[in-house]
């Protein structure tokens, strides 16, 4: 019988229960079909530090290589390292990682050669397909010649070229404060970090894919807790946070206050702007701030508005030339990172914005956070079309008020706006308003939320 792949296989990835859902069979049956469906002739593979990491990539690694595929190990990594390897090797990848999920998760997120996305429109659909298929009639006929698996270290080449594109050596020394949340910022930051003008202050750096002190969230307001206490205890100038896999970062300021990662991309996006001379697109998704394109009009740029998700960005990216994007679940792409995610770069834009002028980081982001945000909320409704049509209906007639429906539904007037969308992988729908005014977005928030749970 074929293994049903559809609740472990996502729109941009594989994650799930391991043993229970997937395991190092079906990871090997993976490595062959990525193989297969990439048609590259070698691949790079890294794991982070979960228990079951290392077991399923090495499957993964002997499914590619029956096949005739030569395969890289870079072994334990972050998944930008894991993109840099691709990018900078040029070689098609594979990150087994399930980001911030439970200790009990594990996951694939696969790229092309250049770290180019694979969803399931560019390739993962197939894959799912091949793997279905084989659990049922057994692996594809191996290669005569099968392919080589050596070890290959990149992480010194990784910060070395993450420093290249952020200068940090003429800032003011700064105490800032990491979370790594026992993930891979743990085994990357103090790399990266190294001969900056940083006074590092580490928590959680072991590596433990059991999260023992918090889950590896930190857009979870409860997994920033103890950051945002010890930046106080401090007197720090700033606090980073990474999530498991530390391809997101989230920031709290020197009075431990969030900063919102809107901010962050408005930040990052002028200090690109103004890296391109004033020119150039900058992505960014229908749930980030009003911020975020306004900034990028007053520097100069053009902002493009997309679909919330990785493959969406990343395709803009692409399409456009745009030299940056950012999301407001803290993802940032950097046309010179091989149009990748990178939470690290981000920090490293941060520290230097914050290095090169003489205020708090409150002060240096108040330019670019200027309205009233209500953050995701979740709602877990029985029918998600019935009740995003009830608000639909709700605003549609009503003056003033434009609706679009590239993903999910925005609704906008001239003082608030709100999204709701549907969850991909559970019957969930997601809002997020934002208005001029704290008083506004509360108010337009919770007339939102009665009609979703009425």
């Amino acid at each position: 019988m074929a293994a049903d792949l559809s609740t472990i296989v996502k729109a941009y990835d594989v994650r799930g229960v391991v043993p229970d859902e997937w395991d190092e069979t079906l990871a090997e049956l993976f490595g062959a079909a990525f193989a297969q469906v990439t048609g590259a002739e070698a691949v790079v593979i890294g794991h982070d530090m979960r228990p079951s990491s290392p077991g399923l990539s090495r499957a993964f690694a002997r499914g590619a290589a029956a096949l005739g595929v030569n395969v890289t190990e870079i072994g334990l990594c972050s998944t930008d390292q894991l993109y840099y390897a691709s990018g900078a090797l040029n070689l098609p990848g594979a990150m087994f990682t399930a980001s911030h999920n439970p200790a009990q998760y594990n996951g694939i997120k696969m790229c092309r050669a250049g770290a180019a996305p694979v969803g399931q429109d560019t390739g993962l659909a197939e894959i799912r397909q091949l793997v279905e298929e084989w659990s049922e009639s057994g692996a594809p006929e191996p290669a005569v010649t099968p392919g080589t698996i050596t070890r290959r270290d990149t992480l010194e080449d990784y910060a070395a070229h993450l420093r290249g594109l952020v200068d940090l050596t003429s800032v003011r020394p700064l105490n800032v404060v990491v979370d790594a949340g026992n993930g891979m910022g743990g085994h990357t930051v103090p790399t990266v970090f190294a001969g900056l003008p940083l006074d590092l202050v580490p928590m959680y750096f072991e590596l433990d894919g059991t999260f023992p002190n918090h889950e590896a969230n930190p857009l979870d307001p409860a997994n920033i807790v103890d950051l945002q206490k010890r930046v106080r205890e401090e007197g720090a100038d700033l606090g980073i946070a990474f999530d498991g896999d530390a391809d997101r970062c989230f920031v709290v300021d020197e009075q431990g206050n969030p900063v919102s990662p809107s901010a962050i991309t408005a930040l990052v996006a002028s200090r690109e702007l103004a890296r391109h001379g004033g020119k150039g697109t900058v992505i960014h998704n229908l749930i980030t701030s009003w911020s975020v394109p306004e900034v990028v009009k007053e520097n100069g740029g053009t902002p493009v508005r997309t679909r919330v998700g990785h493959s969406f960005i990343k395709a803009e990216m692409a399409r456009t030339g745009a030299i940056f994007g950012g999301e407001h679940s803290a993802h940032y792409y950097f046309a010179d990172f091989w149009n990748a995610d990178t939470g690290m770069l981000a920090a490293l834009h941060v520290l230097a914005a914050l290095g090169g002028q003489d205020g708090p980081l409150s002060g240096l982001v108040a330019q670019y956070d200027r309205y009233a945000g209500s953050g995701e909320i979740n709602s877990t409704v029985a029918d998600q079309t019935g009740r995003l049509a009830a608000v639909k209906t709700a605003y549609e007639s009503r003056a003033g008020i434009t609706l679009d429906e590239l993903d999910g539904l925005t609704v906008s007037s001239a003082d608030w706006w709100f999204n709701v969308r549907p969850s991909n992988t559970e019957p969930l729908l997601r809002l997020n308003a934002e208005a001029r005014d704290e008083t506004t977005m509360a108010k337009v928030r919770d007339e939102v939320l009665n009609i979703i749970r009425a």
